[in-house]
């Protein structure tokens, strides 16, 4: 049996057969395959609707900081307690240094992991397209960051000078 992603990849393959190959909004797909009846959603247990519509919410809490800073005020690792893998919260000027440093590190790992797939995902569409020149995808955000820091630093200094 087909697991849960394989089947939305599935209805996804085909409206492409059936609609169109453009690119295209989910919520014009999700549209299509509910008319079609090709998703019916399990009933879903409403302890789960709220465990997620706090997360969504709890990344993006912000905070400043008396520098000026922007931070992100709750922060979650995932681990797995008595066989099950569950996400915990903590707000980051109340929790453990272990549990920010593991959470930071989660997140590092992620965003690695993402850089790692779209440096896959370049090198195929560049070796599937050779007679065009190829996409150049930069890795290291060094520059990037600074840029950013440097932007808020300038939009400080304008808000203090007002």
């Amino acid at each position: 049996m087909a697991t849960f992603s394989e089947q939305m990849q599935a209805i996804f393959g085909r409206y492409t057969e059936e609609v169109s190959t453009d690119p295209v909004s989910l919520d014009e797909v999700a549209a299509w395959a509910i008319e079609r009846g090709l998703y019916r959603p399990a009933p879903r247990d409403i302890v789960k609707i709220c465990r997620d519509a706090l997360a969504d919410s709890l990344r993006q809490e912000k905070r400043v900081d008396e520098k000026g800073r922007k931070y992100r005020a709750k922060h979650s690792i995932r681990t797995w307690i008595e066989g099950q893998q569950l996400s915990l919260w903590a707000d980051i000027d109340t929790a453990p240094r272990s549990f920010l440093e593991k959470s930071f590190g989660q997140r590092r790992k992620s965003i690695a992991d993402d850089c790692f797939q779209i440096k896959q995902d370049v090198d195929h569409f560049n070796d599937e397209h050779p007679d065009e020149e190829p996409i150049q995808m930069i890795i290291d955000f060094t520059d990037d960051v600074a840029e950013m820091e440097a932007a808020v630093l300038q939009d400080t200094g304008d808000e203090e000078a007002a």
